[in-house]
């Protein structure tokens, strides 16, 4: 929504596009100097920062409405993006009156004032994604009714709106359950990377340190990553090598629904 009519059209006749009660929350994570990071935005007039996210259209499968919202927020397509949780329970999903009084504050902006009864003051569920993205790639496209974005480091998140805390929690509670598999690592690294870069991801994302010879030996035994011949040069008598992930064995706990720990 870019101008003041793209809101008062979503306000009065979104729920013939959308589905009213039925919305996705983007948990986007980034990894930038050695830290995991958290993509917010803040809406309008609204005191606390937010997820990314939007309403599910009638006739649109739910990846497909993730991948959407997503591309709308960051210009970027083809991500690596994990469904994880339905979230309904919190009592900021119960409140009308909390509900409506929020969404005032954000469509006044456009002279928009809805009641209980308006179908964005319903109760809605919301259907958790995180994505993993390229942090530097990202675009942040302007939208009328949000008024600044931010990265945070996932150790330093604030006090957001809803129940986005929960939301953050259990996206980097499946994150990290999920991080043995080639898949994660693989968005967040280069093709080819060394080995002080790998150990820093996982102690960033684990938010533990690994004592790096045992860390170098259990990656190899677990066949996640491969050494290559090539070396990168990084100073005087500084060229460490290269590792790749071993795409077929790194796949395989996903697959089979284990989990590998180090």
């Amino acid at each position: 929504m870019n101008n003041p009519q793209d809101v008062v059209d979503f306000v009065h006749n979104g729920h013939k596009r959308y589905l009213p009660h039925l919305s996705i929350d983007c948990v986007i994570f980034g990894y930038h100097d050695q830290q995991l990071k958290l993509l917010l935005i803040r809406y309008h007039d609204q005191e606390n920062w937010s997820l990314p996210g939007g309403f599910v259209e009638r006739h649109e499968a739910l990846t497909a409405a993730a991948h959407r919202i997503l591309y709308e927020k960051t210009q970027l397509t083809n991500l690596f993006l994990q469904q994880f949780y339905i979230f309904g329970d919190s009592p900021t999903r119960l409140n009308r009156i909390e509900i409506q009084n929020n969404h005032n504050k954000v469509y006044a902006k456009a002279n928009i004032a809805i009641d209980e009864d308006h179908w964005l003051a319903e109760r809605t569920l919301s259907i958790g994604y995180y994505a993993l993205v390229d942090y530097q790639e990202v675009t942040i496209t302007p939208e009328f009714l949000v008024e600044g974005y931010c990265w945070v480091d996932i150790n330093s998140v604030p006090e957001l709106q809803y129940d986005h805390n929960e939301i953050i929690d259990r996206a980097l509670v499946t994150l990290r359950s999920q991080l043995y598999q080639q898949s994660i690592g693989q968005n967040l690294l280069p093709e080819k990377f060394t080995l002080p870069e790998i150990h820093s991801l996982y102690e960033a994302i684990l938010d533990r340190q690994f004592d790096r010879r045992n860390f170098r030996k259990k990656l190899l035994a677990l066949g996640l990553v491969t050494q290559l011949e090539e070396r990168r040069k990084i100073g005087p008598h500084r060229s460490p090598f290269l590792y790749a992930f071993n795409h077929e064995i790194a796949s395989k706990p996903f697959e089979e629904g284990t989990m590998t720990e180090f």
